[in-house]
């Protein structure tokens, strides 16, 4: 393993890959002529998301040693995401992931990824514990937990860390990746057991406590293990529940809507920005909903991440209200 790295202020670990998003609206697939080229994955995103708003982020991933896993290695650095962490699997391609964008509201995902794919091959002894535990921010995925080795990778790596500093689980629900639903409650448990922060919306919810009224899920993510429970609902805003008893509910952002694919990876961005910066709970939530707003309002996700500016004008020109 390299040499441990300086504490990062946000570290992530999971999916990577290739977006390949149409370059026409409302239109399917099959029609589809030509296709913009971007960096993906969950986990990259946050980073970037994270990288735009002047924090130091890396990411632990894997790609396919071949040129897409090259591009993404490119794309990582000209974002300011470092990545020690991120090797190639020999013998699996890097994925790619395709969308149709039907605004505002429908964005279905086709995900090339089987029979497996190069981030699910992350292994416990080829990570950096010191470097994850000494990140102030270290951010998990539901992905991460589908499939081995990378589940025993995820759990070694939040186990190592034993709470200390932020440790954030994105619920990040996708089904097509696990062969039953009821296979993913106990690993969620797990992971929730380990965080201090959980963020998802009310299917992501619903899969790792069995409840899907916004109140109830967060009071059943506190009781699970979290201090922070953040349960997004769509058109409904954002409800975010502390353990010391801090409440907030805050509304989206009024945007014209392009793509909503990468709105909520700039919201875990830009999430963590706020917890890093201390600011009250209210706060961070209103600058998270405007950097999912901003990108929502795009078309491309890493490439889309907004600026600390862009945020400060969208709040300071009152579309919040």
């Amino acid at each position: 393993m390299t040499e441990s790295a300086p504490p990062f202020d946000l570290v992530t670990m999971g999916r990577i890959g290739v977006d390949l998003y149409p370059l026409q609206s409302g239109v399917s697939l099959t029609l589809v002529q030509t296709f913009g080229k971007f960096l993906g994955g969950s986990a990259a995103n946050v980073a970037v998301a994270a990288a735009r708003l002047g924090r130091s982020s890396a990411v632990v991933t894997r790609t396919g040693a071949d040129p897409f896993g090259d591009y993404l290695h490119q794309a990582l650095e000209e974002f300011g995401v470092d990545d020690r962490w991120v090797t190639p699997v020999e013998g699996l391609p890097t994925p790619v992931t395709f969308c149709e964008l039907f605004p505002p509201d429908d964005f279905p995902l086709y995900f090339y990824r089987q029979p497996t794919a190069p981030d699910l091959q992350i292994r416990t002894d080829e990570l950096d514990f010191f470097g994850i535990r000494a990140a102030r921010v270290f951010w998990i995925t539901g992905t991460g937990l589908s499939e081995e080795p990378s589940r025993s990778a995820t759990l070694a790596a939040l186990k190592a860390r034993d709470r200390s500093g932020i440790t954030v689980f994105d619920l990040d629900w996708r089904p097509m990746f696990w062969k039953n639903p009821a296979e993913a409650r106990p690993y969620y448990a797990e992971a929730l057991r380990h965080a201090t922060v959980a963020v998802g919306n009310l299917d992501e919810c619903e899969i790792a406590t069995g409840v899907r009224e916004p109140r109830a899920c967060a009071e059943a993510l506190l009781a699970a293990g979290v201090e922070l429970a953040v349960v997004k609902q769509g058109p409904k805003g954002v409800l975010a529940v502390h353990r010391d008893g801090t409440t907030t509910e805050v509304p989206p952002v009024p945007v014209e809507v392009v793509n909503g694919l990468g709105a909520g990876d700039a919201f875990g961005g830009s999430l963590c920005h706020g917890l890093l910066s201390g600011w009250e709970l209210e706060r961070t939530m209103r600058y998270a909903n405007a950097a999912g707003a901003l990108v929502a309002s795009r078309l491309a996700c890493s490439s889309a991440m907004p600026t600390r500016s862009e945020v400060d004008d969208l709040l300071a020109s009152g579309s919040h209200r």
